[in-house]
């Protein structure tokens, strides 16, 4: 018997590239302003930088370890690597034309001129050298590079000034490196009489005046290159005894790891350029020459210049909810119904007043939460020291292993154990990555637990730029369930009967598995079957064969994927009734949504984790389902508005590229976000009208 194919799967890392593209081709709309677009040109080498530290840097190292087995997509360490080589040598090369060609120019056109060193003027010269005097010089400090000698220790993702110099006594040569502290600002102001703003790069000025840290020297040839390092390193929990302690080997460790990438500019000098390969190990495969400054991500800072305002978006602040009555408690709003949050449509901010409120209320005994990744000055983090100040029993599971994030966390549960808080650092083996906050108050001789359940982390300046939900309730059946999970994190019992809340790497995944399946054996009984869900990243095998059964049974599928997607849409065979798109818009799509028909009497539900098999099998997370019946039809109409976006949808293609969605001739321009942004405008205006049309009684004095 003829075996079957195998279901199609795109490589996992190649899909993730496209979606950086996805992004990529938001800085080349020229309808955007045009500090919008810089700032996306600055978020697709943030998410390279990244990129390279973590996938790059795990498959060259098991591809050092001698490891051929193929990946879902058929794929080996090595040729994927290769592929991926090609693909990000293209994106590069995309990167530095809009750079250099569109950007650029377009900037000094509104007044922002970025200067090379031959354009600084003489009446510029002695101010520059001041700053780099007074400014600069103090902190750097050169590393020799000799002949025969170990070569220097190079911190990763440090832009590095790398010098040839002539010493005239001697006549002798010798090179040498420059590292620039992360502490100094990457744009420098050169003042002048013209309007506008002005700047040179922080390395063309340090080599420019490179000679003052040679005494005796002349610098005849620089060059600036960034590395990066292998950052996917693993915390061997077995053998450690305080996994604090191992994070901060862990941390120090991922700046002088293996190389993963060299950036360097295609004008440097061949001995310099021979010098640097040599003293980072990089191969060939791990060189990348570009056509300009290195460390794109850094021009970030230039989307948020002040006094331009007319080249960004405009503002879309965070509206009121309108379930929530000004002068109620957070626990009286809770009281009277489940409430949800759209954020940051909808302001975070009563997330953070509960907290507050709790530190305060005497009545309020406990206060339970995660903490995954947090804001750096977090009104979270105060209100929970201030609980434990007050003698409320607060309990704080912080994720130490939430990458990149991992130093922040560490300083937080620091400040967090000794206001008195007791803290748990994460479930041995797993990342805990669920979204929940219990808070225990007595009311009426009775305790009652108040539940936060969301999609995204607790944390205010994420909550202004990611989309996200939050649930709050007070239902007894979501308290219990809530404890039972808090007791399972801090005691290690197991995640077991729970009423509703559904948790991974438990019961997430078979459930999902069950609803899938539920859905394809309606549509084989020829009744209604549909599939509609958010999510930022598509990869699980089990999940996607799952999709693919259910598309062959004749269910309609609909996804939104942000960002990494495996399965294989338009396949004839496999996927003919699923269809993809992916949002790129001025926010960050971050929340997840699922919803299953189940013959009209829809289950729907949030979650804090992707269709990953490391959120489903590897990670502590959580599945709320919403079953308040307004709370679920908004839900679904948050879902519809996402596959009728026709400005900022893209179609994720069967090879794993994408297009831009079409507007089909007639239809008005429809955009999800700016959609979500109007409709909370108007029901906060529609709220506050109504409660200015209420009338309070003048009660007079007894």
């Amino acid at each position: 018997m003829p075996k079957s194919p195998a279901p199609p799967y795109i490589n996992r890392e190649l899909s993730w590239l496209e979606f950086n593209q996805r992004v990529l081709n938001e800085a080349r709309r020229e309808d955007l302003p045009l500090l919008e677009r810089v700032k996306f040109l600055a978020i697709t080498a943030s998410n390279l930088d990244e990129f390279f530290q973590v996938r790059i840097g795990g498959l060259m190292a098991m591809r050092r370890s001698g490891i051929k087995k193929r990946d879902d997509s058929g794929l080996t360490p090595t040729r994927s690597l290769a592929m991926l080589r090609q693909r990000i040598l293209r994106m590069k090369e995309e990167q530095y034309a809009l750079f250099n060609e569109a950007l650029v120019p377009a900037l000094a056109d509104a007044g922002i001129r970025l200067l090379a060193a031959g354009d600084v003027g003489l009446e510029n010269t002695s101010q520059l050298a001041a700053t780099f005097e007074d400014q600069i010089f103090p902190l750097l400090t050169p590393l020799a590079v000799d002949e025969g000698e170990p070569p220097p220790l190079i911190p990763a993702l440090q832009l590095i000034v790398a010098c040839r110099l002539h010493d005239a006594a001697d006549k002798s040569s010798r090179h040498a490196l420059v590292p620039i502290p992360d502490s100094l600002p990457r744009r420098i102001t050169v003042t002048g009489e013209d309007e506008g703003l002005s700047f040179i790069l922080i390395e063309d000025l340090v080599a420019m005046h490179a000679a003052r840290l040679f005494p005796g020297e002349t610098v005849t040839a620089s060059t600036t290159f960034r590395i990066t390092r292998n950052s996917d390193i693993a915390v061997q929990e077995e053998d450690t005894i305080d996994l604090a302690d191992e994070m901060e080997d862990v941390l120090t460790a991922r700046r002088f790891s293996d190389t993963v990438r060299l950036e360097l500019r295609a004008d440097a000098p061949r001995d310099l350029a021979a010098m640097l390969r040599k003293v980072t190990a990089a191969g060939p495969q791990e060189i990348y020459q570009i056509d300009g400054p290195p460390g794109l991500a850094s021009f970030m800072e230039l989307a948020f210049l002040p006094d331009h305002e007319h080249l960004r978006d405009t503002d879309w602040p965070a509206q009121n909810s309108p379930a929530i009555t000004p002068g109620t408690t957070m626990f009286e709003t809770i009281s009277s119904g489940d409430m949800m949050l759209f954020h940051p449509y909808e302001s975070f901010d009563p997330v953070i007043r509960l907290l507050e409120e709790a530190a305060a209320d005497p009545d309020v005994l406990a206060i339970k939460q995660v903490l995954y990744r947090t804001a750096k000055k977090s009104r979270i983090i105060d209100a929970l020291i201030a609980a434990a100040e007050n003698g409320k029993n607060v309990t704080v599971l912080v994720e130490l292993k939430a990458r990149f994030d991992e130093a922040r966390n560490l300083d937080r549960a620091d400040e967090l154990q000794r206001a008195g808080a007791q803290i748990v650092y994460g479930v041995k083996g797993l990342k805990t990555h669920a979204k929940i906050c219990m808070i225990i108050r007595r009311e009426a001789g009775h305790l009652r637990r108040y539940v936060h359940l969301g999609t995204g982390n607790y944390n205010e300046s994420t909550a202004r730029l990611y989309t996200d939900i939050s649930y709050l309730t007070c239902k007894a059946e979501y308290g219990s369930d809530a404890s039972l999970f808090f007791n399972a994190v801090s005691g290690r019992s197991k995640l077991l009967r729970f009423q509703r809340l559904v948790p991974a790497p438990t019961a997430m995944k078979p459930m999902l598995l069950d609803l899938i399946s539920g859905e394809a054996e309606r549509a084989r009984q020829g009744l209604p079957a549909r599939i509609v869900a958010k999510v930022n990243s598509l990869q699980d095998p089990d999940i996607i064969a799952a999709l693919y059964k259910a598309s062959r049974a004749g269910v309609e599928i609909k996804l939104n994927v942000r960002g990494i997607c495996c399965l294989k849409p338009g396949d004839p065979k496999f996927s003919k009734n699923i269809s993809v798109v992916s949002i790129i818009d001025r926010f960050l799509e971050h929340a997840r949504i699922f919803y299953f028909h189940q013959d009209g009497d829809a289950k729907v539900y949030i979650a804090s984790a992707d269709w990953m098999t490391r959120n489903l099998e590897k990670r502590v997370e959580l599945m709320i389902p919403i079953e308040e019946p307004a709370l679920k039809r908004r839900l679904e109409r948050i879902l519809d508005a996402f596959f009728r976006d026709n400005t900022h949808a893209s179609l994720i293609l069967p090879d794993g590229t994408s297009v831009r969605a079409e507007r089909p001739k007639k239809a008005k321009p429809f955009r999800a976000q700016e959609h979500f942004h109007q409709q909370a405008r108007n029901s906060a205006k529609a709220r506050e009208h109504e409660l200015a049309m209420t009338f309070e009684p003048h009660v007079p004095a007894q």
